[in-house]
């Protein structure tokens, strides 16, 4: 259960098109733009951006994992030491996460992200 890098984190904002023209504006390309969320990436490093109508989180940094078994036995182990976890959620970009909290109460995720694929011409 070893982390691959800290992949994003994830804030609030007021409106979604203004936060990823901001944010494009600064040099980051856009990876997803839906009506509550979005996620701009410097690199491999990723900020989401969550309108106030996105139910899933609030403000929380990601974990990112190679293997979609890491990430259920991440949660399969958290989950046994008692520690506060959601259900692992398909999300609809191929993604698999889950989310937590530490016991300060900040809120973390443990997503796995396919590598991409090679494309080939």
């Amino acid at each position: 259960m070893k982390p691959k890098r800290l992949g994003h984190v994830a804030i609030c904002v007021q409106d979604i098109g203004k936060a990823v023209e901001f944010y494009k504006n600064l040099g980051m390309d856009v990876a997803w733009h839906d009506a509550d969320w979005a996620y701009v990436k410097a690199g491999e490093d990723g900020l989401a951006l969550l309108s106030p109508s996105y139910k899933q989180a609030g403000p929380h940094f990601g974990f990112v994992f190679r293997d979609r078994a890491e990430v259920t036995a991440a949660y399969d182990r958290l989950k046994a030491d008692g520690v506060y976890i959601t259900e692992i959620h398909e999300h609809r970009d191929g993604t698999a996460s889950f989310y937590g909290k530490d016991p300060d109460g900040n809120w973390f995720e443990y997503l796995y992200e396919p590598e991409p694929e090679a494309v080939t011409v």
